[in-house]
């Protein structure tokens, strides 16, 4: 794929670059994506295993609120994409959550990228009310829900997770009829989820090809052959956007470490030069 984009995933923590001034650099450097991850808090008790393996790391129990902090992003950029990766919906009020979205895209000039996953936490999630066994039809509900507030002047929902009377909510997302949904996660619950609710997949950056071109043409089959593509947490390597390339992804997020500025400043210069000649590359 020629014009396969290349985006920044990331933790925005207290300890790292601000995220206005990272934002900036993502933006100068060509890139077409910035997007965030969220943590509300982590608890002490640490019963569910990091999926990632070993010690949970140590970005995952600072982050910033994404909403604030991408709203700190769009004001220092024109245009750039802003987006969760992802936002944990399923431990949120999904009436706030709309407000927020609705309010970043304006903000943002209708620049956000809404996305969500289930989460992988129990503790976490428990703490706020979320039952971890219900929590896939919970999102369901709560994605419907919210394109109900986003669209409606009067917008009600009953369902058996969410369920409130008519209510008036703005401001209206100015991307029309909603910021992009893009929904994380894998096998056939999320698949369903994504044709039913989605219009995009944040895949892992290490799916295989054959598997990325399978899921696409499952979505196809269901009607859904405008399902976007974004690969989540790429590693700066052309080899491995090589790969995301054949398997038909549109976008492909590199992950890029919480640092100090300087750091990341110079950490984003390299990845540049590895975007620049991948896409030299693919254009030979």
């Amino acid at each position: 794929m020629l014009d396969m984009e290349i985006g920044i995933a990331t933790f925005i923590t207290d300890e790292g670059i601000r995220p206005d001034t990272l934002a900036a650099a993502v933006e100068e450097r060509g890139f077409s994506s910035l997007h965030i991850a969220e943590h509300s808090h982590i608890p002490v008790s640490r019963e569910t295993p990091y999926p990632g393996g070993g010690e949970l790391p140590r970005v995952y129990y600072r982050t910033l609120d994404p909403f604030v902090a991408l709203t700190a992003a769009a004001g220092a950029t024109s245009t750039l994409k802003l987006g969760t990766g992802v936002a944990l919906v399923q431990q949120r009020d999904v009436i706030h959550t709309a407000k927020e979205v609705a309010s970043l895209d304006l903000v943002s000039r209708g620049r956000f990228v809404f996305g969500v996953g289930v989460g992988w936490n129990r503790e976490e999630m428990r703490n706020h009310g979320t039952d971890p066994r219900t929590r896939g039809a919970l999102v369901d509900e709560q994605l419907a829900a919210l394109k109900e507030i986003w669209t409606k002047d009067e917008a009600e929902f009953h369902g058996k997770h969410v369920d409130f009377d008519p209510i008036f909510a703005w401001p209206k997302p100015v991307q029309k009829p909603h910021p992009p949904i893009y929904i994380g996660g894998a096998g056939e619950k999320a698949m369903e989820r994504i044709a039913k609710y989605g219009d995009g997949w944040l895949p892992h950056a290490h799916t295989p090809p054959e598997e990325l071109r399978r899921a696409r043409q499952w979505l196809a089959d269901q009607g859904r052959g405008d399902i976007k593509f974004s690969a989540f947490g790429a590693t700066p390597e052309e080899a491995a956007l090589g790969r995301l390339a054949d398997g038909g992804v549109d976008e492909a997020t590199l992950f890029l470490p919480t640092e100090p500025e300087a750091a990341t400043l110079e950490r984003l210069d390299q990845f540049a030069k590895v975007a620049e000649s991948f896409r030299k590359g693919q254009q030979a």
